[in-house]
């Protein structure tokens, strides 16, 4: 079983530790702050409120075993430091580090982290690629211009089938999957739920109101969303 500890249960660490719970992983929570254990510890399988620049609390906690370890502290970037020389000098095999700038992230480098989130950059990065392009409803910016999307279907390929828009020939993308919206009755009432169609084929309809979820560059999207909207 995959065993991990946050530490810093803010927004982000919170969600971070809710989401590995969710998925059958064994989490150890920790923070400083009493209401934020209290407010998470009914969703893992460990909370606890400790200052994890000591090593005897963190060592009481056999934070050694773990398989990863998230430091998500991101109002005290020397917290966060102080944290990871403490994790490091234990032998912790996997820490994760959290950068807020360009300058964090170097620090955390040079401290020989490799693995870093950067919560507050994609934000602001999806932020901008939704008002440069309306069409985009989320973004995750990867290694060397490559991008994973989400974008309402344009309109010029609506109701073609995907062998026909030839997204790999004319754009260089990928179509990940679809998101797709369907009617259900409950309790009386028409509601809308959203379901993903699995692995698209060839002969898949590209519906007006699907959300494509597809990989590539940046310039091949945008020249995808300029060509067919």
């Amino acid at each position: 079983m995959n065993n991990f500890a946050v530490i810093g249960l803010g927004q982000y660490g919170g969600a971070i530790a809710r989401t590995l719970a969710n998925r059958g992983a064994q989490v150890l929570a920790i923070d400083s702050l009493y209401e934020k254990v209290e407010a998470i510890k009914e969703d893992v399988a460990h909370a606890v409120q400790l200052d994890a620049t000591d090593p005897r609390g963190l060592e009481a906690q056999n934070i050694t075993e773990m398989d990863a370890v998230v430091v998500a502290i991101g109002e005290n970037f020397e917290c966060q430091l102080l944290t990871i020389v403490v994790l490091q000098e234990m032998g912790v095999k996997r820490i994760m580090g959290r950068a807020a700038s360009t300058q964090q992230k170097i620090i955390l480098q040079k401290m020989g982290i490799t693995e870093i989130i950067s919560p507050e950059v994609t934000i602001g990065q999806s932020v901008a690629e939704q008002l440069l392009q309306p069409n985009i409803h989320s973004f995750l910016p990867l290694p060397d211009d490559y991008e994973i999307v989400e974008l309402k279907t344009p309109t010029k390929v609506c109701n073609m089938l995907l062998k026909d828009v030839s997204l790999r020939d004319k754009y260089d993308l990928n179509l990940i999957t679809i998101k797709r919206s369907y009617q259900k009755v409950k309790s009386g009432h028409t509601v809308m739920e959203e379901h993903i169609i699995g692995v698209p084929k060839a002969n898949t309809v590209l519906y007006a109101t699907d959300i494509l979820i597809m990989l590539g560059k940046k310039q091949d999207v945008d020249k995808f969303l300029t060509v067919n909207s």
